[in-house]
């Protein structure tokens, strides 16, 4: 592996335009997560813990409310779509990114129960921090992460209606949130750190060894991965070498951490070719140049969704329009001979991110994404499903 060119280190104070991606990504947890073995007539042995999440199943606070939003176009459930996903113990916390009209919270919360398959999604922390228009609240939040501490990191992008006429209601921002009291603990503005080209995707929060948290988020557009310290209250913007982005369509990231403290930082355009890498350590001072990592070409030519990690060392991947997960110890040579098969796919949707969390397994969140944004998803709306990572073993 070798270094690439040096990268540049810039702030700019600029303005930004919220991107979505095609297909998406992300990590968190406890590296002693599990994947399940099931045969091939056994598809799920864990159907009991297989959730389906829909836009038409929310919590209300009363039917009269529900009937005000769907009247006045503030509700429309087929507009509806969870993205992103955080587990924590029984929770899972969910990202609802208002792509389109009709979108009633941004940010929600599922019970995972067992006998409770098809999950209602409830606002979280509450409905008056969902309120569109107004910039104390949120506006679309595109990704979560949840830390050891069990504060909730939410990305807020501030732009709404991304796939019709996008509307730009707020800056984009960064909020913290207290899983244990529900309590918003920061808010961060990030208009510093963005530009016009900007379209930010995914975060993720990793802790020094001196246990002082920072945040990274992929900016898509304008090629950067942003620093923020929260410690210090400093932020930093990494500008990626060209050679790492083809195209500027989706950036994905995900984190990996080793048993001392160590983490890296795995990123990759989905139209490159080749994955990389860099060091928290770097990331956390702003030392960009240098210190990028070309970790290797993606195996047979083939461009990858990244999925996500295990919160070890361990990274996760399928292959873009195919749905067979595969597993990848960052601590072997990314080649093909290392990617070890974990989930056959089915033919409808596509996994989204795969994470660690609820009962210690890896799960996989899946929906019909690709037919939501071309509006075939019916009136249903889109189809989405959290359920363990299965290993499909033969007989």
């Amino acid at each position: 592996m070798a270094a690439l060119l040096p990268v540049l280190l810039i702030g700019l104070i600029a303005s930004v335009w919220a991107g979505y991606s095609s297909s998406l990504a992300d990590n968190s947890g406890s590296s002693s997560n599990s994947i399940v073995s099931g045969s091939k007539c056994d598809k799920n042995p864990l159907a009991e813990l297989t959730f389906q999440l829909s836009g038409s199943n929310l919590h209300w606070p009363c039917d009269s409310t529900k009937n005000i939003y769907v009247q006045s176009g503030r509700y429309v459930p087929r507009n509806v779509i969870v993205t992103r996903a955080q587990l924590q113990r029984d929770s899972a916390f969910v990202a609802l990114p208002r792509y389109k009209q009709g979108v009633p919270f941004t940010l929600g919360k599922v019970n995972l129960k067992k006998g409770e398959c098809l999950a209602k999604i409830a606002p979280y922390p509450c409905w008056a921090i969902q309120e569109e228009g107004n910039c104390q609240a949120l506006q679309s939040v595109v990704d979560v992460a949840v830390d050891p501490n069990g504060l909730l990191w939410a990305l807020d992008v501030g732009i709404v209606n991304t796939l019709e006429q996008p509307i730009r209601r707020c800056s984009p921002k960064i909020v913290a949130i207290n899983t244990a009291n529900n309590k918003v603990v920061k808010s961060i503005d990030l208009s510093d750190l963005v530009t016009s080209e900007s379209r930010l995707q995914f975060i993720v929060v990793d802790y020094s060894k001196d246990n002082k948290p920072f945040v990274y988020v992929a900016d898509a557009g304008a090629r950067s991965i942003l620093v923020y310290d929260i410690t210090g209250n400093k932020s930093y913007r990494i500008v990626l070498p060209r050679a790492t982005a083809p195209t500027n369509d989706v950036l994905y990231v995900a984190l990996t951490s080793k048993p001392d403290g160590t983490s890296t930082l795995f990123f990759s355009y989905l139209s490159s070719s080749r994955l990389y890498s860099i060091k928290g350590e770097y990331l956390r001072v702003g030392q960009g140049a240098g210190s990028i990592i070309d970790v290797g070409p993606k195996p047979y030519g083939k461009q990858a969704v990244l999925l996500g990690a295990d919160g070890g060392t361990s990274l996760f991947f399928r292959y873009k329009g195919e749905n067979d997960i595969y597993l990848w110890d960052s601590e072997t040579c990314f080649k093909a001979s290392n990617l070890q098969e974990v989930q056959r796919g089915g033919d409808c949707r596509l996994s989204t991110q795969v994470l660690p969390g609820h009962k210690r397994f890896m799960w996989a969140l899946e929906s019909n994404f690709h037919d939501f944004i071309s509006d075939r998803t019916g009136c249903n709306g889109a189809s989405i499903v959290l359920h363990p990572v299965v290993r499909e073993c033969d007989d």
